[in-house]
């Protein structure tokens, strides 16, 4: 009557032979079928009529078979397109206080330091670690070497400078990092937005014995200091979340003493020129935009033109570091998965994890 069930569901029956299935005697096909050895039976279904025979059979008998099943493929497909439409729609926009709030959040919760210990930051990544596989290198030292690779590049690397200002600093593990790498006799002062980085910051110093080190909670667009205050300004991953880039490039400068550096390290967006923003481009930014609290990124460019309308540089060099750090971001997400201890102990943040885990590998899309 046909060949194969696949047939018969697409609606591939020769119309000419349908009045001789309506011929067959129904209860003569339902007891060969029923003395049919099932386990051969299910080794050769696509090369036995009789199967194709006792599948039509079975939908000539249940009707509301077609029915059921149409209705829980449809509520399966309105849930899927519900789900994507709830990971699609951002759940941390910024607001004026949203960026204390999520550190808050993340600090207290413990589950980022419990992956990414000291450093809220990118890894680095060299070529030769990236060709042998980037799994095989350590997740936290390639936090520390980034702070390394950052600092030979801002040049500061075999100075002694006698103030830095870490603008950003989280828990604050660049802060004790750049301490104990130029000693004693520099100090080292991070400044947050929030209350709870600025605790725990403090409490690892101690534990860590590093006396050269402060933390303190302060606006880095109105900072306390007084001009000239220190030889070096860093300032790690700390821009994207700010909503007046020249504001905090401004007064990073003005708080640098004549002959200092400032050393930054920020995700950018690439310059639109003659090739804007696509929709689906558009949509991926404003999502990472609103999921962890930026207000918006600029690009490499920008951020020069802003440091060269300050007048007060002698030279500006940028980079552009996506090569060494991109893998950082699914690196992220693989500790998560062969250590899914953290996660598993808290139930209440798994809903939050797996949007952190989407958001990780956009954004290594989006770069």
């Amino acid at each position: 009557i046909c060949t194969s069930l696949s047939n018969i569901c697409n609606g591939f029956i020769n119309k000419n032979k349908l009045p001789q299935f309506n011929k067959i005697n129904r209860n003569k096909v339902n007891i060969n079928f029923d003395h049919i050895d099932r386990t051969k039976v299910s080794k050769k279904l696509s090369n036995e009529p009789l199967q194709s025979i006792a599948a039509a059979e079975l939908f000539v008998s249940n009707p509301n078979a077609i029915k059921i099943g149409a209705t829980v493929l449809a509520i399966a497909l309105s849930a899927l397109i519900w789900l994507r439409n709830v990971l699609w729609t951002p759940s941390r926009a910024y607001e004026s206080n949203s960026v204390a709030r999520e550190y808050d959040a993340w600090t207290t919760e413990g589950i980022l330091e419990d992956y990414w210990g000291e450093h809220i930051h990118l890894g680095y990544y060299s070529d030769e670690e990236i060709k042998k596989g980037y799994l095989k290198k350590d997740f936290i030292q390639a936090k520390y070497d980034f702070v390394d690779e950052m600092a030979k590049f801002g040049q500061i690397t075999g100075t002694k400078p006698a103030k830095i200002l870490d603008v950003g600093c989280g828990i604050g593990g660049t802060s004790r990092y750049l301490a104990n790498k130029f000693g004693n006799d520099t100090q080292v002062v991070g400044i947050t937005l929030s209350p709870a980085q600025q605790k725990r910051a403090t409490q690892l110093a101690i534990d860590k014995n590093i006396t050269n080190c402060e933390f303190l909670v302060m606006d880095a667009l109105n900072m306390d200091y007084p001009d000239n205050s220190f030889d070096v300004v860093w300032a790690c991953e700390s821009g994207e979340h700010m909503p007046d880039k020249s504001k905090y490039i401004n007064e990073m400068t003005r708080v640098l003493k004549p002959g200092g550096k400032i050393v930054v390290a920020t995700w950018c967006e690439r310059d639109e020129g003659n090739k804007p923003f696509t929709p689906k481009e558009r949509k991926m930014l404003d999502f990472l935009y609103a999921e962890w609290s930026h207000p918006y990124f600029i690009s490499i460019n920008k951020y020069e033109k802003i440091m060269q309308a300050t007048n007060k540089f002698q030279s500006i060099i940028t980079a552009d570091w996506v090569k060494e750090t991109i893998v950082s971001w699914r690196h992220s997400i693989w500790v998560g998965v062969f250590n899914p201890w953290p996660v598993i102990r808290r139930p209440h943040l798994w809903w939050k994890c797996v949007r952190d885990g989407i958001t990780l590998n956009r954004m290594h899309e989006a770069f």
